[in-house]
């Protein structure tokens, strides 16, 4: 069985800016940006641009001081957070798993906190480890402990998914793991997103990792938007100078491995 989600939602930010308490400056300055309903869109800058900060507005671990954000077209300030974060999904770096509870346990709990039956929860849960290539018969009942850093990150994509959300948001997932398993990492979240359509808001600093997922690369610098297009978009035409450093002298190799991707777009 094929997991299951309602599709994408919208994602629209307007005039969106954070101001933290005494600080010097903005860290989101006026962001205009629409991700759309079943898009991979790859939030892409150095540390301290914003991005992970712009992210967390989606569902409220951080207010914004200025402008909207919007999920298919409902404010999320209209929204109980706790009702809002339970329909996104969302996977950080220090996945953050329970660790007296067993995988199934973890994975399960957002359809608890919703109260769905035991029944509909346990076939949810075998459905997202089949997804994410983990056989229920050998990790439901699994402790965190007895994971490898790819399978605990594996299953925090479960956890997230759970719930079947239409956004999911990933900041810098995979940082922490070794070169070798982050591809494979990558090769499974973009097949779980061709599978299921859910919009995705993906954070990373690594150039390569935003080039090989993303249908569409959003630039960011000084807590502003400074570039967005496709893959191809941003190797051949970067915005300005910032943009075309951040690119590097490898824009032609990385280009040319653009063109024998190593996962189906």
């Amino acid at each position: 069985m094929v997991a299951t989600t309602h599709g994408g939602g919208r994602v629209e930010l307007r005039g969106l800016g954070v101001r933290y308490p005494n600080a010097a400056q903005a860290a989101v300055h006026d962001v205009d940006l629409t991700v759309e309903a079943g898009e991979f869109a790859v939030l892409l800058g150095p540390s301290g641009c914003g991005k992970s900060t712009l992210v967390r507005t989606i569902n409220r671990l951080v207010e914004p001081t200025a402008g909207t954000v919007a999920i298919d077209g409902v404010d999320v300030r209209e929204r109980d957070a706790n009702e809002l974060r339970r329909g996104i999904g969302y996977v950080i770096q220090a996945v953050g798993l329970f660790p007296h509870y067993t995988v199934a346990q973890n994975v399960a709990i957002v359809p608890g906190l919703l109260g769905w039956e035991r029944a509909r929860i346990d076939a949810r849960v075998d459905e997202l480890l089949r997804l994410i290539r983990l056989d229920p018969a050998q990790y439901r009942d699994r402790k965190p402990r007895q994971l490898s850093g790819g399978e605990a990150q594996r299953v925090g994509v479960a956890r997230a998914l759970a719930a079947e959300p239409r956004v999911l948001l990933m900041d810098e997932p995979f940082a922490a793991v070794d070169a070798i398993v982050r591809a494979s990492l990558q090769d499974e979240i973009a097949r779980v997103h061709r599978e299921l359509g859910t919009t995705i808001v993906f954070v990373t600093h690594d150039v390569d990792e935003a080039l090989r997922l993303a249908d569409r690369v959003v630039v960011m610098n000084a807590g502003r938007v400074v570039q967005t297009g496709g893959p191809d978009e941003l190797l051949e035409g970067p915005a300005d100078d910032f943009v075309r450093h951040l690119v590097g002298v490898d824009a032609e190799t990385r280009r040319l491995a653009l063109e024998r991707p190593l996962i189906e777009r």
